[in-house]
């Protein structure tokens, strides 16, 4: 069988309708038969069946025009009744404005069947009235139709919505899991290996140097080489049962302002003179605990790599605005350019993941200097951090 496309299977339905309808006139003529005229009008009113899918109100209009004077020239009325009905329903389904073109079209039938009762007079008033109610059957149809179809869309277009917002919130909690595994890999891994770089130089040092190492002393520095690793350890083991979503050997432990004492004394056996003041973050909720032990983690590690200091003062105090956290050294301070690396992107990020601000750059007597506000609600505040310089 050949396959037709819709334009050509629209043209066989207006054939095969008009052929039946000129069919039905003639066997039934009713108030007035079917004569040369009557079936011009009746065959030329299926013709704009045929291009109604792709000009609905085009198509509509001409055969409103076409079907009038069949009517009101009393033709065998219900002959017409399927190609009108197909058209109401067809511009119900493809139209635009449907609710004031099919209106004026039930008027202008319904007039004009009504003009056609009076004319008859006796059984046939029944007969028009009762095609006045099937004109508006089909109007009300077609609004039923129409409004069932807007109300489906509407809930089908709201359930994609909604099915794209949660793709996209899961999608963009996955980026934050990942953003905030990578910056504690970051931090963890920096501060350890550059501790750990520095405590091996030193152990070299001494077994290098001329005078005699004593025992105890190298025995120091290998054991604060065993510390630091042993807390890589943990803090590495904890960070990847998240990554995996496991819970093996028991929940990780948040590191937060009461281990800041631990990077403090990592700090000394690298070789710096640490101050440590941590009195007024014990009230700190523990976003902003674990913001702040990550700060000075990443602060501490970029003293020891690269500021060349000896003195290096951590201070954690309780302000109006939240946990204040400064880590100020006396090295060189900044070189004129940038830091390399994301250590302090990596900071500024911590410090707004909670709502926080930090501040970096030069300190007031010399050296480099950290701020950060943590504010203890925990909300975000949106407001844009201060950048280094």
């Amino acid at each position: 069988m050949p396959r037709f496309g819709p334009a050509t299977r629209d043209a066989l339905l207006a054939a095969a309708l008009a052929v039946a309808a000129l069919a039905v006139a003639v066997a039934w003529p009713g108030v007035r038969a079917l004569d040369a005229a009557g079936a011009f009008l009746l065959l030329a009113a299926h013709a704009p069946l045929a291009v109604i899918r792709g000009r609905p109100t085009t198509a509509l209009i001409a055969l409103v025009v076409l079907v009038l004077p069949y009517h009101l020239l009393q033709y065998q009325h219900h002959a017409l009744v399927p190609a009108e009905v197909i058209a109401l329903f067809a511009y119900a389904v493809l139209g635009r404005r449907v609710r004031i073109v099919l209106g004026l079209v039930a008027f202008v039938l319904a007039v004009c069947v009504i003009g056609m009762a009076m004319r008859a007079g006796g059984a046939s008033v029944r007969e028009q009235i009762a095609v006045v109610e099937a004109v508006v059957s089909v109007v009300i149809a077609v609004q039923v139709w129409r409004s069932h179809r807007a109300r489906v869309a509407t809930i089908t277009e709201r359930a994609e919505r909604a099915e794209r917002t949660r793709e996209e919130e899961a999608r963009r909690r996955v980026a934050e899991e990942r953003l905030r595994i990578a910056r504690d890999l970051h931090d963890l891994l920096a501060h350890s290996i550059t501790v750990i770089g520095v405590q091996a130089g030193a152990a070299a040092h001494l077994v290098a140097g001329d005078r005699p190492v004593e025992r105890a002393e190298l025995a120091e520095v290998l054991n604060a080489i065993a510390a630091t690793c042993r807390e890589a350890r943990t803090e590495l083991r904890g960070t990847l049962q998240v990554l995996r979503g496991t819970d093996v050997g028991g929940p990780a432990v948040l590191p937060g302002p009461d281990a800041i004492a631990g990077l403090a004394e990592a700090a000394r056996s690298a070789g710096l003179e640490v101050a440590l003041s941590a009195d007024g973050a014990g009230a700190a909720p523990p976003e902003a605990g674990v913001a702040a032990y990550r700060i000075v983690q990443e602060a501490l590690t970029n003293v020891v790599k690269h500021a060349a200091a000896s003195r290096v003062t951590v201070t954690l105090a309780r302000e109006d605005r939240g946990l204040v956290v400064r880590v100020a050294d006396d090295g060189r301070g900044p070189s004129g350019a940038g830091p390399e690396g994301f250590g302090i992107l990596g900071m500024i990020e911590r410090a707004r993941s909670v709502g926080g601000t930090l501040d970096a750059g030069p300190g007031e007597g010399g050296g480099f200097a950290v701020t950060a506000v943590l504010p203890f609600a925990g909300v975000r505040s949106g407001a844009e951090p201060v950048t280094p310089g």
